[in-house]
Order: structure tokens, then C-alpha cells, then sequence
């Protein structure tokens, strides 16, 4: 089984989503369970509606789950799984300084007798549960990073329940491992120096089952931005766009640069993963987005701006020569339908283009349309142009009318109102 554990304390961010698409492209292609764990631990950090928003992010991209837990459910399981952990004398209460350090722990409190725990427990005074240190070196073969060995002394007596009660997230992280059997843990490489600590906590607690490592490198942004998906939507990039751009970062040498989910599933291979930083690049994914847009069915292309005319789809993909996401296609296709400006430079002659079209029928053809207007306007070719422009299209400039006209003559009455 394989899992995507997220926290609710902000915006999912690009390196947090392409963790989550591999994962799931590796538990398709291994007919594997895809299990979502909401690290929510840390209460004081979470956001109200984070947990909601995440699962709701994972459906947009369809990473469909095979289960869903918050961690708060299983704190009964961690503390009694760290409760025995110091029945077996394989952790230890301590009352020193909880204040992290880079400094190894002095091991004062590890020789605690039973005696001392009663007069702790009865003082008062605050303490937390820390784990033995390993005796040897812990050392695991990263599928991505190759060989990695922590000595002991780098492990150390770390704490693994906190003053509060509750679990430090690397005990947390490593019991539900255990107790989920995930045989295979992919995730982002920030992670490497906690991963030897979680490993430790399982071999104290017993678990023999194999587990199998994958440490994905850094997504850095050209801009220094950590972009959230949030923002990435109200810029206008649709799901498989970022999708497609984030397999293709993490996997350079794909057979193909534009292609879907199902299609990233028959070729994707978790061992050809760079193994160096990918730069994740806007103008790259803008370049990614226009040819999803290109390949998106008309008709549901036209229900982004409101229609569901296969028409309107094919009016987006013509803007599509000089837009590249939702938000700058709108501000192309809008206009077209809102009130035209009577009263601007060109307003006159625009109302009189308006009165001829109100009295005219549909034509079929642009150059049809265009000459009925021209003959009975009598305006220059020029004068005729732009102000037919402004009319149809409320701007000055853009592709031309010819391809647009085909789009929009079952509109023209309201277009050019």
C-alpha cells in the first residue's frame, strides 16, 4: 500500500501535489491500495477546512483514494503503542529541557528507576516520552537516492511523545505506517532525515515487514514562489495541464510532453525519477495548458465561460493563438457578449453596423456578412474594419473577424447590442 500524507495547516503546494500524483500513478500500476492520512496532529496549526479543501484538490486532478483517516482519530493508539514501548524499557520519561537543539541528548534521565517516574508523575512537573537510541548504525536503500546509512549518535534519544501527551510527528507517522503497512514510501526528500527515526520506531515496536523508500527531489520555482494549487486555478491553469507538468518534471525523459493521467500510467517509472532538483517554470506550464485547452471537448470548453454551446468552444480555441489559461481566455470572450460603447470614438459608426445587422438575416459566411454591411454603410474598407472590431469583438485588435464570425452569427443580434 502506498500513501499520501498531507497536513491541514495551508494552501497543498505543487512539491505536496506531485508527491500525491506518484504515489498514485504507482498504486495503479501495482493494482495498490492509495490511502490518504490528514496529519493533523499539531492542532494549534491546522486551518478550518484545509482537511475539506485537500481531499476536494485530490478529486479535481482525479487521485481517486481507496481510504481516508485523520491521525487525531489514533491518538489512544500512539500513546499505548509508546506506553509499551517504555514497559519494555525501550523508551524512557524525561523531565529535561524539551527545547530542540543541535546538541546529541545528554541521556540524564535515561536511567530513571520506577521510583523517580512515581515522584515525577506525583510533582507535577511536565515531561515527555523519549525512545532509546539505536545500538548500531541504521542504514536503508532509497530507490531514488541510492544507499543511505545514519550512525546511532545521529538517531539519538529523540522524543517521540511531547509534554502535552500528544505524539511528535515522526512516532505518529511511523505507527500508522506500520499499523497501514505501507510497503512503499514515497515522499519529498526533506524527509531523509527522518526517516532513519521512523525506521528505529518500528524495529523497536516489532514490525518485520519490508518496506521499500523513495525520496523524490526538491521542486524549486524559477521565481522563488512555492506556488499553491489555490493560486494555480485562479490563474486560470486547468488540472491536467498541472498535472501533465508535474509528471513531466519529475520524469524528463517521458515518451511524450502532452499527455493525460491514464496515458502517464502505462510508462511511468518511479526508478528513471530525476534524481537532481526540477525547476518548475510558469511560462513551461502556460505552454502545457494551451495544448490541454486546444484538446479539451468544445462543449464542455464553452461551460467554463458560462455556455454550453460546442461553439463557444471552438470561439475559446481560436483566442487560443494568443491565450494560454481560463482567466486570459474570459478576458477575450466575455467582452464579446457585454454592452458595446455607443458613445466612443468609433460609436457611431458602430451604432450604424448595429442597426444594418439588427435588420438584416443571418449570414452563413463572414464574407457575405461583411459585404452587406459594406454596401449598405458605404463606409471604407478601413472605417468598416475597426469599427465592425469594437463592435463584435469590444476590442482593437485580436484574431481575425473571419475566424470569429463562424462562431458567433447565432449570437450576432446580442453580440452586436
Amino acid at each position: 500500500m502506498v500513501r499520501f500524507a498531507p497536513s491541514p495547516t495551508g494552501d497543498m503546494d505543487i512539491g505536496s501535489l506531485q508527491v500525491a500524483i506518484i504515489n498514485y500513478l504507482v498504486a495503479q500500476q501495482r493494482s495498490d491500495q492509495f490511502l490518504v492520512r490528514i496529519e493533523d496532529i499539531d492542532t494549534q496549526q491546522n486551518i478550518e477546512g484545509k482537511d475539506t479543501e485537500i481531499m476536494m484538490i485530490l478529486e479535481k486532478f482525479a487521485l481517486k483514494h481507496n481510504s481516508v483517516f485523520h491521525q487525531t482519530e489514533h491518538l489512544n493508539l500512539y500513546q499505548t503503542l509508546a506506553l509499551r514501548l517504555l514497559k519494555e524499557e525501550r523508551a524512557f520519561l524525561c523531565r529535561c529541557d524539551n527545547v530542540a537543539t543541535d546538541q546529541p541528548y545528554s541521556g540524564h534521565c535515561e536511567n530513571l528507576t520506577q521510583e523517580d517516574y512515581t515522584q515525577l508523575k506525583e510533582s507535577g512537573e511536565s515531561f515527555v516520552i523519549r525512545i532509546k537510541k539505536p545500538q548500531e548504525a541504521i542504514s536503508y536503500h532509497d530507490m531514488i537516492q541510492g544507499e543511505i546509512t545514519r550512525e546511532a549518535d545521529e538517531v539519538d534519544s529523540f522524543v517521540i511523545v511531547k509534554a502535552d501527551g500528544k505524539p511528535t510527528h515522526d512516532f505518529a507517522s511511523a505507527c500508522d505506517d506500520m499499523l497501514s503497512n505501507i510497503d512503499l514510501l514515497i515522499r519529498s526528500e526533506s524527509y531523509l532525515t527522518t526517516t532513519p527515526k521512523q525506521i528505529h520506531i518500528k524495529n523497536l515496536l516489532g514490525y518485520e515487514s519490508t518496506t521499500q523508500y523513495a525520496h523524490l527531489p526538491t521542486l524549486m520555482s524559477g521565481e522563488n514562489e512555492n506556488y499553491s494549487i489555490k493560486w494555480l486555478f485562479e490563474q486560470g491553469f486547468i488540472p491536467n495541464a498541472i498535472l501533465n507538468y508535474l509528471i513531466l518534471l519529475a520524469n524528463p525523459n517521458a515518451p511524450q510532453e502532452i499527455f493525460t493521467l491514464p496515458e502517464a500510467i502505462e510508462w511511468f517509472q518511479l526508478d528513471l525519477i530525476s534524481k537532481t532538483a526540477q525547476t518548475f517554470e510558469l511560462d513551461k506550464l502556460r505552454q502545457i495548458n494551451r495544448e490541454h485547452l486546444k484538446m479539451m471537448e468544445n462543449r464542455e470548453l464553452s461551460r467554463l465561460f458560462g455556455f454550453a454551446d460546442p461553439e463557444i468552444g471552438k470561439l475559446a480555441k481560436v483566442y487560443l493563438s494568443e491565450s494560454s489559461t481560463i482567466g486570459e481566455l474570459e478576458q477575450k470572450i466575455r467582452p464579446i457578449f457585454q454592452p458595446k460603447d455607443f458613445s466612443s470614438e468609433l460609436g457611431e459608426e458602430m451604432k450604424q453596423i448595429a442597426d444594418i445587422i439588427f435588420n438584416a438575416p443571418m449570414f452563413e459566411t463572414f464574407d457575405a456578412f461583411k459585404e452587406d454591411i459594406r454596401l449598405k454603410s458605404q463606409l471604407s474598407e478601413e472605417s468598416l474594419m475597426r469599427s465592425l472590431r469594437q463592435l463584435l469583438t469590444n476590442a482593437g485588435g485580436g484574431p481575425e473577424l473571419s475566424e470569429i464570425y463562424p462562431h458567433i452569427k447565432s449570437y450576432i443580434l446580442e453580440v452586436a447590442s
